[in-house]
C-alpha cells in the first residue's frame, strides 16, 4: 500500500512540476554556432530542470526588440543591437552573456590578401540593424576602414545566399560565424581576419524587458542557471555538442566538428558580461547615435540577478 501511495505521489509531483513550468518565448537570429546555448538547453534538459518550457523563435533583431518591448517576446539573444536600443531609451537590458567573444570571420575572394584590399568594394552581410553589421563596423575600424566611407555593406540574407553572392561576383567578401569559415575554404575563399583575435565582443546572451526584471526575477535566475549548465556542457562534451549541431543546424559531421572547434572558446563558463566588451559596444552605439554623453554599463545591463546566481554557485564573475 505504501509503495502504491509513494508512486501516486511521485506521479502527482511530476504533473504539478510540468503544469508549473514557465513557458517563455526566446528570440534568436539564425541557427549558427554563436547561439548554441539555446537549443542545447532544450536538448540536454537544462531548461526543463529549471522549470522552463522554451519556445525558440527565429527572428530578426530589429523586430525582436520591438516584440520584447510589447511583451510578444520574453527574451532575445543578440546583444549588440540591444545596447543601441537601450541607449536610445528602449526599456531593455542585458542580464547575462553566453559568448563574451565572437568567432565572426571576414571571408574574401582569393585575390584579396588583406582587409585594406577591400577598400571601395561591396561586402555582404545578413541584414541591417543586426549584430553582424555592428561586428563588421568594428572589424573594419580595427584595420582603419570606415563602413560608411570605405566599403559598401549589402544585406544579402543567410550564409548560403552570401556565399552565392560572392561566387556570382556580386560581392567580394562577407562575414559570418562558424561554419562559414569551413564552408568558404571548401569553395576556394580565404579568411582575412577573425574577430576573436582582435577584441572582446559579447555577441549572444539574455536580453529582457526591464519590467521583467522586477516582475519575474526568479524566472530570470532560472534562465541564467540553465545557461550556465549548458555552457558547461558545451565546454566539456564535444561529441554531444557536435551531435546537437548536426541536428539543429542541419549540417554534416565534418562541418559540425569544424564549427564546434571554431566557437567553443567563445563561450563563457559563468555568463559574465566583459566590461571591455560592453564598453566597445556602447562606444560604437554612441558614435552611431552621435551622442556625446557618457553611457554607464548600468544603462544597458542589469547584472544583479547574474551576480546572485554566481554567488549561489560560488562563481566569481570575470
Amino acid at each position: 500500500m505504501n509503495k502504491i501511495l509513494l508512486t501516486w505521489l511521485a506521479v502527482c509531483s511530476l504533473q504539478v512540476a510540468a503544469h508549473a513550468a514557465d513557458r517563455v518565448k526566446i528570440g534568436y537570429p539564425d541557427a549558427s554556432g554563436s547561439f548554441l546555448s539555446l537549443p542545447l538547453a532544450q536538448k540536454t534538459g537544462s531548461f526543463q530542470k529549471e522549470g522552463i518550457q522554451a519556445d525558440l523563435i527565429r527572428i530578426r533583431s530589429t523586430v525582436a526588440l520591438t516584440a520584447l518591448v510589447s511583451g510578444e517576446l520574453d527574451y532575445h539573444s543578440v546583444l549588440g543591437p540591444a545596447v543601441a536600443a537601450a541607449i536610445h531609451g528602449m526599456p531593455v537590458k542585458i542580464v547575462a552573456c553566453y559568448t563574451p567573444l565572437t568567432a565572426t570571420a571576414i571571408i574574401a575572394l582569393p585575390q584579396f590578401k588583406s582587409i585594406q584590399d577591400l577598400r571601395g568594394k561591396t561586402i555582404a552581410i545578413n541584414s541591417f540593424g543586426g549584430g553582424l553589421e555592428g561586428q563588421a563596423r568594428l572589424i573594419f575600424k580595427h584595420f582603419g576602414l570606415d563602413t560608411e566611407k570605405d566599403v559598401k555593406l549589402l544585406a544579402s540574407g543567410g550564409m548560403e545566399s552570401r556565399l552565392t553572392s560572392m561566387k556570382q561576383g556580386l560581392t567580394v567578401a562577407t562575414l559570418g560565424s562558424p561554419p562559414i569559415e569551413f564552408v568558404a575554404k571548401k569553395l576556394g575563399f580565404i579568411v582575412l581576419a577573425k574577430a576573436d583575435d582582435l577584441f572582446s565582443y559579447p555577441s549572444s546572451g539574455l536580453l529582457v524587458n526591464t519590467k521583467r526584471i522586477k516582475e519575474r526575477p526568479d524566472e530570470i535566475k532560472r534562465m541564467i542557471k540553465a545557461g550556465m549548465g549548458t555552457n558547461h556542457y558545451i565546454a566539456h562534451n564535444r561529441e554531444g555538442t557536435v551531435q546537437a549541431m548536426m541536428e539543429w543546424m542541419r549540417i554534416d559531421r565534418d562541418t559540425a566538428t569544424a564549427t564546434y572547434d571554431g566557437v567553443v572558446k567563445t563561450y563563457g563558463d559563468d555568463l559574465s558580461l566583459p566590461e571591455d566588451g560592453i564598453r566597445l559596444l556602447s562606444d560604437e552605439a554612441k558614435k552611431n547615435a552621435k551622442l556625446n554623453r557618457e553611457i554607464s554599463i548600468e544603462q544597458v545591463a542589469d547584472l544583479s540577478l547574474l551576480k546572485e546566481v554566481q554567488k549561489e554557485f560560488r562563481v566569481t564573475g570575470r
